[in-house]
């Protein structure tokens, strides 16, 4: 493949994790924003794709259907110049022998080393010294702001980072590889990297064994270079940090409501012996409906869309709640945990379990406005329930100075 052709890149990539699948196309996009993919989930897709003649293909070899390396021989029966990107979680001798007289291009063995893989994707698609300019693709004439929130409801990316990502990462690493304990800490109160390294915890779990509910746990299941790999590949997509003043303000506001809902949450769970991280973790993460309207809000923005401060309000009264119900069905978060998180809204009917109890009164005491007494929480249901009074209460309220209160709450999720 000439690097300088003229014709942006055709890559099919054959990868049946999801979420590496993800991690590899911002990581594509990256290095050649202009490239055309074709994603693959299996190797019977990944067959019927070579009819549309891919200049690269990224393939893993343990694919369903038709492996990897059997859709390497079928392509090196072609011809031998097509690139060919292989890779395995088998990494002995053997299994690499076995590949080597078929020249693939490259043999990455998983989880993936992202800085070599950015390496051959440059060597492979870029000539020396060339850049590809990518701008944002404008609006269609006439589009209308709900319009555009309604068709990215399906799809958006999530919140965006709070954490320093680059900086945290440096900080757990030690000579003897990642700290997982010290990755946590520093990345523990970041709701869009909690969210999406549980959901790739449990798209890799196996059937038989429980979800995965936690920061920690999640840190566990997926290993330190996978976990890795899916945190810095968050940071290569579109706004993953929010630049725009407006939106900043309100997803502090978010953010600070999260925190303020999860340490109030791990404090309950704490004095009523139920899960501490758990409960920490689903108030942590139920604001992630409004951080994503924002997100996609800054991309409305920089794609040549007017907003003013109304269009903000109103956008997050209106698809708050749908965008963080499609987030959690879509990545598949517990359904356990998906409970705690409503429970944070309001109470449903039958026997209420003390997390549920615990979560509940979280969301209370985390919205109650600093000049505000507690005599309404504590006749309220949830505290009369915990046998919680005002003296109680009391000890637990936590007075955040630098939590605001604004106009609008976090959205009440879908049913």
């Amino acid at each position: 493949m000439n690097a300088a052709d003229i014709a942006p890149p055709c890559v099919l990539i054959a990868e049946g994790d999801p979420w590496v699948r993800e991690m590899l196309s911002e990581m594509l996009l990256s290095v050649r924003c202009d490239a055309r993919l074709q994603v693959c989930a299996d190797g019977s897709q990944a067959l019927t794709a070579l009819a549309s003649k891919p200049d690269l293909i990224i393939a893993a070899r343990e694919l369903a259907g038709f492996d990897g390396l059997d859709l390497l021989r079928k392509v090196r029966a072609k011809g031998p110049g097509l690139p060919f990107i292989l890779m395995s979680s088998r990494s002995d001798s053997a299994s690499v022998r076995e590949a080597l007289p078929l020249h693939p291009t490259a043999y990455l063995s998983k989880p993936l080393n992202l800085e070599k893989l950015r390496k051959s994707l440059e060597q492979l698609l870029l000539a020396v010294g060339q850049q590809v300019a990518c701008p944002v693709p404008p609006l269609q004439p006439g589009a209308q702001l709900p319009s555009y929130l309604e068709q990215r409801r399906a799809n958006a990316d999530g919140g965006p980072l709070f954490a320093d990502v680059q900086q945290a990462i440096k900080r757990a690493l030690n000579p003897g590889g990642l700290d997982l304990k010290v990755l946590a800490e520093q990345v523990g109160d970041d709701p869009q990297i909690t969210a999406v390294l549980i959901a790739a915890a449990n798209s890799a779990a196996l059937h038989r064994e429980a979800p995965v509910q936690t920061l920690m746990q999640a840190l566990h299941k997926l290993g330190s270079t996978q976990s890795m790999n899916l945190i810095l590949g968050l940071t290569l997509k579109r706004s993953a940090r929010l630049s725009d003043p407006l939106l900043t303000e309100h997803a502090t506001h978010f953010w600070n409501l999260s925190l303020h809902t999860a340490e109030y949450a791990r404090s309950l769970a704490r004095l009523l012996d139920v899960d501490q991280e758990r409960c920490y973790c689903a108030g942590l993460l139920h604001c992630l409906g409004d951080l994503a309207v924002l997100r996609c809000l800054q991309e409305w923005r920089l794609a040549g869309g007017e907003l003013g401060p109304r269009d903000v309000q109103q956008a997050l009264s209106e698809f708050g709640a749908a965008f963080g119900s499609a987030l959690r069905t879509r990545w598949r978060l517990p359904l356990s945990l998906r409970e705690l998180i409503a429970a944070i809204y309001q109470l449903g009917g039958g026997v209420y379990s003390r997390e549920i109890l615990a979560m509940n009164l979280a969301g209370q005491l985390a919205r109650l406005p600093a000049d505000q007494g507690l005599e309404k929480i504590a006749s309220n249901k949830t505290a009369r329930l915990l046998r919680m009074g005002m003296p109680e209460l009391g000890r637990l309220r936590k007075v955040d100075t630098q939590h605001t209160h604004g106009a609008h709450e976090a959205s009440e999720p879908d049913a």
